[in-house]
């Protein structure tokens, strides 16, 4: 009995182990399933079958419009490779059009500045001037210092014509960027893939440019009518300055030049004696046209007796010159002091005098006409026909 049930047992046990076996087995069939099914046994009822892609066909396509084609759907705002290069160049622009503003405020912050060291020039000027004709002693301090203050303003205003020289060279620069953005904005409408509203920004660009390059021209020749003026403005104003400093020195309104009798070491002429004057008398005021000094019976421009007081030369001798200069550019001019030889020794050497203080009033005259002084040679003569002081002008 007890061997029947140990048998019973037996069994029972290789039958649990056999099903715990088929249990696993089972398990690790329905991992691999999962990994990868292969193939599923279900019981659940299959899903209807979609007949819709088959029998779909044909379709109706979807109706476009005209708002569609040129709406807000077609202007819808996207970004291009020409809208990109449009907002490089916008901030370009923008750097150039500060640049300009800039450079225009430092032209009037310089203008200014010279217009107010020009007013301190000619206030202490006309201060020396208005002392000498008055009268005054020989080196005044009071002057001096006038002089010196005078001598600073011209400093500065050659101060003013390097920063103008500096300021045409940065106005350069911005013409040569405004130039260079107006040529890439030209060269822009070529490229491919720009859209309607890139064409319409760059044309608005190039219109902007277009009035910039305007702008730095005319400041480009601002400043350059600046440089001219301011220095041609200093080379004379410091001829001036240089007589008016003699004039400091001497006590005298019209420099070393005039002041200290220019006719003193004048040498005597000889053409006195090739002039053809006939036995006509010479008038108060003659005008005659000229040709250069040196030929054959050269004749006077112009002749003037001084045998009155305030002889009225001034006009007939301004266009006698003037017409001089039209027809020889490069003439010269020679001022030649007559005097009688009449009389004792005493009577021509008073004579002598006065004909070369009228030569110098003829000379003074001359200069302010605009005549340079290289351009005038001095002179004086005797004359056995003269019967007052005469100046004789004559064209090399």
């Amino acid at each position: 009995m007890m061997q029947k049930n140990y048998k019973n047992l037996l069994k029972l046990s290789i039958l649990a182990t056999s099903l715990l076996a088929i249990h696993s087995n089972a398990a690790l069939a329905q991992i691999d399933m999962n990994e990868k099914p292969v193939l599923v046994i279900t019981n659940k009822a299959m899903k209807p079958t979609n007949t819709a892609p088959i029998y779909s066909r044909p379709s109706r396509a979807p109706e476009i419009t005209a708002a569609q084609v040129a709406g807000e759907a077609y202007m819808e705002q996207g970004t291009t490779v020409v809208g990109k290069r449009i907002e490089t160049l916008s901030k370009d622009l923008f750097g150039v059009q500060n640049t300009i503003t800039r450079l225009s405020e430092t032209l009037r912050n310089v203008e200014n500045r010279g217009q107010d060291r020009a007013a301190s020039y000619y206030a202490n000027v006309a201060t020396i001037n208005t002392q000498l004709q008055t009268g005054t002693t020989p080196g005044n301090p009071r002057l001096i210092t006038k002089l010196s203050n005078a001598q600073s303003d011209l400093d500065t205003l050659s101060n003013n014509v390097a920063d103008l020289n500096s300021l045409a060279v940065e106005v350069s620069e911005a013409a040569s960027r405004s130039s260079y953005l107006l040529d890439t904005i030209r060269s822009t409408y070529n490229l491919s893939g720009a859209v309607e509203e890139d064409h319409a920004r760059l044309a608005q660009l190039e219109d902007q440019v277009n009035g910039t390059v305007v702008s730095v021209d005319r400041l480009l020749n601002d400043v350059n009518d600046d440089i001219t003026r301011t220095t041609s403005y200093m080379a004379s104003e410091r001829n001036n300055l240089r007589t008016l400093s003699l004039g400091v020195t001497d006590g005298n309104l019209y420099g070393k030049s005039l002041a200290n009798h220019p006719f003193s070491r004048a040498p005597q002429s000889n053409l006195l004696q090739q002039a053809s004057y006939g036995s006509a008398p010479v008038a108060p005021m003659q005008v005659a046209p000229s040709a250069p000094a040196g030929n054959q019976g050269v004749r006077p421009l112009a002749k003037i007796r001084f045998d009155k007081p305030n002889v009225n030369y001034e006009q007939p001798i301004y266009n006698a010159v003037q017409n001089a200069l039209q027809r020889f550019p490069n003439g010269r001019f020679e001022i030649l002091a007559v005097h009688p030889t009449a009389g004792n020794a005493a009577q021509v050497a008073i004579e002598s005098t006065r004909s070369r203080r009228n030569a110098e009033e003829v000379l003074r005259t001359l200069t302010q006409m605009g005549v340079s002084l290289d351009r005038i040679d001095l002179a004086t003569a005797p004359s056995n026909d003269a019967r007052s002081s005469e100046v004789h002008i004559f064209v090399r």
